[in-house]
């Protein structure tokens, strides 16, 4: 089975995993074509197992025993990863918004996230639910981190169960 595993707060505020080192760590795992997308802890590979739970928590064990960090990640499939760029309900070619993909750890998260959004302010971003368990971001060019729902997603509570791409990285993973 193909997967995609996406690093939660890497190569930012301090924890800094380079891309050989990321892939080196996976391949450990036994895991087989393993390769690492863009600086931003973005990793895909085959597995034997259909266990997402227990591979979830092997990467994020070997994460943390090899970087020294409290390591989270988001594990999706090959076609999971797919259709949530095939779904995208936003010009991706819109050069004044990004248009992002959150990806939530499993459906509780995705739907505590769009009902949260319900009860923010409205700012001039969008939000939309997306299939199984992401959530669609639109937002203007330079206002993710002030935008109402970019301070939410930026709070601590969605630290370990969320992790968001720009659509352009999505669709390189998804290449």
């Amino acid at each position: 089975m193909d997967y995609a595993a996406l690093l939660r707060g890497v190569n930012v505020g301090g924890i800094t995993i380079r891309s050989a080192d990321l892939r080196e760590t996976v391949a450990a795992l036994g895991l087989g074509d393993v390769r690492s997308y863009l600086a931003s802890g973005n990793v895909r590979f085959t597995a034997d197992t259909g266990d997402r739970a227990e591979l979830k928590a092997a990467i994020e064990r070997a994460l943390a025993e090899r970087f020294g960090y409290d390591a989270w990640i988001v594990l999706v499939t090959l076609d999971e990863l797919r259709r949530a760029r095939d779904e995208l309900p936003f010009d991706a070619a819109d050069t004044g918004h990004h248009s992002y993909v959150i990806f939530c750890a499993d459906g509780e998260t995705r739907d505590a996230l769009i009902q949260k959004c319900r009860d923010l302010p409205r700012g001039d971003d969008r939000v939309q639910p997306g299939p199984g368990t992401v959530v669609y971001w639109n937002v203007p060019v330079g206002d993710s981190t002030d935008s109402p729902f970019g301070k939410e997603l930026g709070r601590a509570v969605w630290k370990r169960t969320t992790t968001n791409r720009n659509i352009r990285t999505v669709m390189r993973i998804a290449a």
